[in-house]
């Protein structure tokens, strides 16, 4: 099964915003991630979008505020701006305008932000935000605030509230800082699968690794330059998508106690694959956790542990290829969300 090519125009210059992309619905966020509350926002602007008779708009910050105010502080991001673009897509977005971060912009009074940004180059006819949504110079602006602008300019704006998610033991609200986290402590990337609207990738680069995997009679692929967050260390099953395919994969993050390798590092048996790969792309779903990574007391009890996480990966794996390839069959070009 192929991926399917991303649909959403992309702008980064207001500048080269055509006029047909003008006059719509606009929401502004990061959209780290794209969760199901951002999913829920998006479709109150899909359905505005067609009331007032133009495009649905994000308009998000590349790279995020935080990193040139705060760098210390910017966490890692949980998507690529063209991957974020794609999973807009999937929820009906028409544009993405990735706006370049600058000093000037961060410098912009909340009045000024809403009228050169929002009415003079991109004409929006109607604003979706959160409740948590703050704008212009040190987040002056809050959703009050928007409300008062958009009245004053005829346009109106719609306050969609958080989603939260029954997890088993009680409601949690869906956001990307509680996604980042389930990844960070203990790897959950099921659960943060299921406040997602699609399971949690990365991309890296495949390089050449100590062929220890080769010897053992499970090649990996050894990933390097990944650009997003970094699940914790474990064992997982996942999608790696190369080629223009997809595989099963049981994915390592971490070292290799079991012969003294303490250098963490991250790598994908591709199960059923085994030509080479070396400076090929390849972007993995993680769909659920396996296990810790532990020392073994020998080369064949590993062997024989990485035997049954391949299993356990390809079955997995297999469940969710199956699934998405049927929905993708039934509905055309539209891609699932999970």
């Amino acid at each position: 099964m192929k991926p399917r090519e991303n649909r959403v125009q992309i702008v980064r210059h207001l500048a080269e915003l055509p006029e047909s992309l003008r006059g719509g619905a606009l929401t502004i966020g990061n959209f780290d991630g794209v969760h199901r509350g951002h999913a829920e926002l998006i479709a109150r602007l899909v359905d505005k979008a067609k009331e007032v008779g133009g495009p649905a708009l994000v308009l998000t910050f590349d790279p995020h505020p935080v990193r040139l105010l705060r760098p210390a502080e910017c966490p890692p991001p949980l998507t690529w701006t063209e991957r974020k673009a794609e999973l807009l897509a999937d929820l009906g977005v028409d544009c993405v305008i990735a706006y370049p971060t600058d000093k000037a912009l961060l410098c912009l009074s909340a009045e000024e932000f809403f009228r050169r940004i929002v009415v003079e180059a991109i004409g929006a006819k109607a604003m979706i935000e959160g409740p948590n949504f703050y704008f212009g110079h040190n987040r002056e602006g809050d959703v009050q605030l928007l409300a008062d602008l958009a009245a004053g300019a005829g346009m109106s704006l719609d306050v969609v509230q958080p989603v939260a998610l029954d997890t088993g033991g009680g409601a949690e609200w869906i956001s990307s800082s509680r996604i980042r986290r389930l990844l960070l402590t203990g790897g959950k990337v099921g659960l943060a699968r299921r406040m997602l609207t699609s399971p949690y990738k990365l991309r890296g680069m495949i390089t050449h690794g100590a062929g220890r995997g080769a010897e053992l009679g499970f090649p990996t692929a050894n990933l390097e330059g990944i650009d997003t967050l970094l699940p914790a260390p474990g064992v997982y099953a996942a999608a790696g998508w190369v080629m223009g395919r997809a595989w099963p994969a049981a994915v390592n993050i971490g070292s290799n106690p079991t012969f003294g390798e303490t250098h963490p590092k991250v790598e994908a048996h591709l199960v059923g694959l085994h030509e080479p790969l070396y400076g090929k792309l390849i972007e993995v779903d993680f769909l659920e956790r396996l296990r810790d990574v532990r020392p073994f007391p020998s080369a064949g009890a590993l062997v024989a542990q990485i035997r049954q996480d391949a299993a356990s990966a390809k079955n997995i794996a297999d469940a969710y290829l199956d699934t998405i390839g049927a929905l993708q069959a039934g509905a055309g070009d539209n891609k699932p969300q999970d």
